[in-house]
């Protein structure tokens, strides 16, 4: 593996699954095996649980990190090859990525989908850019279409709770206040396809997802008929595809609450975090024993940990 763009750069997916436990129940045996290397953080969107995990996993491989935080603290950056770049930006991506190759063993990039294009915002421009122009690995901490570090993890924190081999697994739409990407939907989507998991979607109508993404899964638009006898429940907001990067607040009903939530078998329920409270889902929905949420946050940091030291020995 040369790069992490998504799922499809993983050969075997049990695999992988199975080494991120192993590092989890034996991290000192992956301590401290790339002392002396650097890796370069960088984020164009703010971050918690990505930013502190993919630090973690780095130092916990010997690597040193440091972040560059795109606008904040270093050059704005063009995209666009021939451009004339009198505006605002000041660097090219093209000299940038080289020179971050020349300081660094790896980088890793987050970037956000500005939700006004969707032609645009499938391109990917940035992500791919690093991957165009970089001399080292890089991999995916959240692209404009996908998020397939947050995937791994939430196949990882499946597997560690469920007790049946092909768990029923449900993705609900949540209310929010505002767009959000398709990232982790589309990457969660991917990931329960490729373990062939019985994978379902609940959303109003007007909110599908790319349907190249969602093709041969069940769409429901009754919510509490979607609930019934699943076994995992991951809720996520996202802007609509169809009317690209709207959102609406007529839906507020479709929060996760305890009476959706005992409609199921018992279901764990997940999410990627940061999630808005009473909104999303209820306070007793989010603090109950079936919440697996900061368990998902920790598996981050052993996904993180797996991925750098995959692409660090190539493959």
């Amino acid at each position: 593996m040369k790069n992490f763009y998504n799922l499809n750069d993983i050969k075997d997916i049990n695999q992988s699954i199975d080494e991120i436990l192993d590092i989890k129940n034996n991290i000192g045996k992956y301590q401290k095996i790339f002392d002396d290397k650097i890796i370069g953080l960088i984020f164009f969107n703010p971050s918690l649980r990505t930013r502190m995990s993919t630090y973690k996993a780095s130092k916990n491989l010997g690597l040193e990190p440091f972040f560059i935080n795109i606008s904040n603290n270093t050059w704005s950056l063009e995209f666009e090859d021939g451009k004339i770049m009198d505006s605002s930006n000041v660097e090219h991506i093209k000299d940038a990525a080289r020179v971050i190759s020349n300081y660094c063993d790896i980088i890793g990039v987050r970037s956000f989908p500005l939700l006004k294009s969707k032609e645009n915002d499938a391109e990917d421009q940035i992500i791919k850019s690093f991957i165009k122009y970089s001399n080292i690995p890089v991999f995916n901490m959240e692209s404009s279409i996908a998020h397939p570090l947050q995937a791994l993890t939430d196949l990882v924190t499946i597997k560690e709770n469920s007790k049946v081999k092909k768990p029923k697994v449900l993705l609900t739409w949540a209310p929010h206040i505002k767009p959000l990407p398709h990232a982790v939907p589309n990457s969660f989507v991917r990931a329960m396809k490729k373990m062939n998991f019985d994978i379902s979607i609940a959303n109003p109508k007007g909110f599908d997802l790319d349907p190249t993404i969602s093709k041969g899964l069940k769409i429901n638009n009754d919510q509490l008929d979607a609930f019934k006898g699943v076994d995992f429940v991951y809720a996520k907001n996202w802007s609509s595809f169809e009317n690209y990067g709207k959102v609406s607040s007529n839906y507020n009903d479709w929060i996760v609450d305890e009476k959706k939530m005992a409609k199921t078998n018992n279901a764990k329920f997940m999410h990627c975090l940061p999630i808005r409270r009473n909104l999303v889902a209820t306070d007793n929905v989010i603090d109950s024993e079936q919440s697996l949420i900061i368990d998902q946050s920790e598996n981050r940091t052993y996904t993180a940990q797996y991925i750098i030291k995959k692409l660090l020995k190539n493959g």
